[in-house]
């Protein structure tokens, strides 16, 4: 089954978990977003508070502890035997990292709205304007439903499979690093920026386009791959856009601003 779902499948959903995740780095407050229009009976997810524990030596966005995630979960009404949808504006860059924790934490269930509320709202369907609350759901966070990889493991992977770099090219280059203090890229890894899986609409190339994308960088079957970024939130885009394509990947999830965080490890340029 596809990880992505379309607006008529959501609107045929019976009693799904909806939860809007909009959330931009340096952008202004999701919350506001959500408050002025959303897709009725969605409840926010706060990104930063929800989806990561607080920023440290791990990265900007290391992994909730499951006790807390289980908590924020429950409070938005997850349950395990219950279908969740996660959106964003369009192009699911926050809203994976919703799936992708859901699916770390065990989650059976989760699917992300292709094209965000955009795509919703493009099609004529209602929103709904301030705050909404979920009944309290019961989901068990049991953590390692979905690969991950530490520093050591990533530096590996770049050496003896394939590990992409979501970021902006530039950032990968090390030409610019708008946030972490050393710029460039972890050595062996190819990069492959996450905004290219997707169309101008927001919405996710067709699979055989993203399977051709991912085996000319050389993510081919056999082959172990990983994903990393910033601080794990475009990389697990990248997840999703390489499971749409067949591709399973672990995420880094510390990425670029854990490995930074410790000086010996090396950096590569250009």
């Amino acid at each position: 089954m596809s990880p992505l779902i379309t607006p008529a499948e959501l609107a045929a959903l019976d009693d799904p978990a909806v939860l809007d995740v909009r959330w931009r780095l340096g952008g202004p407050p999701g919350l506001d977003a959500y408050r002025e229009g959303h897709i009725p009976g969605a409840v926010f997810c706060d990104l930063n508070a929800d989806l990561a524990a607080p920023p440290g030596p791990e990265g900007r966005h290391p992994l909730p502890a499951a006790g807390a995630f289980q908590e924020a979960m429950r409070r938005l009404g997850v349950s395990g035997s219950r279908t969740v949808v996660v959106y964003d504006e369009a192009d699911a860059t926050a809203a994976a990292r919703a799936w992708w924790t859901l699916r770390y934490f065990g989650h059976p269930d989760v699917r992300v709205l292709d094209g965000g509320l955009r795509a919703w709202v493009a099609e004529g369907r209602p929103v709904a304007a301030g705050e909404e609350s979920a009944r309290p759901g019961d989901f068990v966070a049991r953590p390692g439903g979905m690969p991950v990889l530490d520093a050591g493991q990533a530096l590996e992977l770049a050496t003896e499979g394939v590990l992409l770099d979501a970021r902006a090219a530039e950032r990968y280059r090390g030409e610019v690093e708008p946030i972490d203090p050393v710029a460039g890229h972890i050595p062996g890894a190819v990069s492959a920026p996450t905004f290219e899986n997707v169309d101008p609409a927001g919405r996710f190339h067709q699979p055989e386009f993203l399977r051709e994308r991912f085996n000319t960088l050389g993510a081919v079957p056999g082959v172990a791959v990983g994903a990393y970024c910033g601080s794990g939130v475009t990389a697990a885009h990248q997840v999703l856009a390489l499971d749409v394509a067949g591709v399973p990947a672990a995420l880094y999830v510390g990425s670029w601003s854990n490995w930074v965080a410790d000086p010996s490890r090396p950096v590569a340029t250009g």
